[in-house]
């Protein structure tokens, strides 16, 4: 019987699209391509999700070898909160699942500094019970160990948990670690893959 709900955040409560931002407000084709490449791909985008390095330290890290000059990866950077809103069809499910008693989690690859400016911005982060951020922890999924971490803090058992991720590696991490599991290809399939997952459609 599931209890709990695990939400991703990225392009599952919140849009997160760099590569459409980026066309949307002129950005040159293959300056678009540098950036999604040197900067949204990089192992510093990765370190800085795990809370392995500052800010400083991934902005250096990607000059260092992109054809990017440091004060164009540190502009990328500060767009960052920009490129971030909320999937209002999604975060609308927030109040009506906590209507119906599920305890509502997020568990997300999220740098420490981003998740603060998210966190205070946006008001449907009240609906959630805890959460797992993957900077604050030191491991990012599909890591076990971050949802072992999920476990451990908040007393669950996986197999009353739905876990809810656009990216296939992590849910399928997540059905390993025995949770039952939603695949979201589409953001806006996530109401009616909620409903069937729970039994209701």
């Amino acid at each position: 019987m599931i209890k709990n709900i695990v939400f991703d955040l990225g392009n599952v409560l919140l849009s997160f699209r760099p590569e459409e931002y980026l066309g949307k407000n002129g950005c040159p084709e293959e300056t678009k391509k540098v950036i999604l490449n040197d900067i949204f791909r990089s192992r510093e985008w990765h370190m800085l999700d795990n809370g392995d390095i500052t800010i400083k330290d991934a902005i250096n890290g990607i000059a260092d070898r992109s054809s990017l000059k440091t004060e164009e990866i540190a502009s990328v950077f500060d767009l960052r909160i920009k490129i971030i809103f909320p999937l209002n069809g999604n975060t609308k499910l927030l109040p009506e699942l906590k209507k119906q008693g599920y305890k509502l989690y997020y568990l997300s690859n999220f740098p420490d500094d981003l998740f603060d400016e998210v966190y205070n911005q946006y008001d449907f982060f009240r609906y959630f019970d805890g959460g797992i951020i993957s900077a604050r922890v030191k491991a990012s999924k599909p890591d076990r160990k971050i949802f072992e971490i999920l476990q451990e803090k908040y007393s669950l058992s996986p197999d009353e948990c739905l876990f809810i991720d656009d990216s296939e590696l992590n849910v399928n991490s997540a059905r390993l670690f025995g949770m039952k599991v939603v695949h979201i290809e589409k953001p806006e399939d996530l109401p009616e893959q909620v409903e069937i997952a729970l039994g209701r459609a």
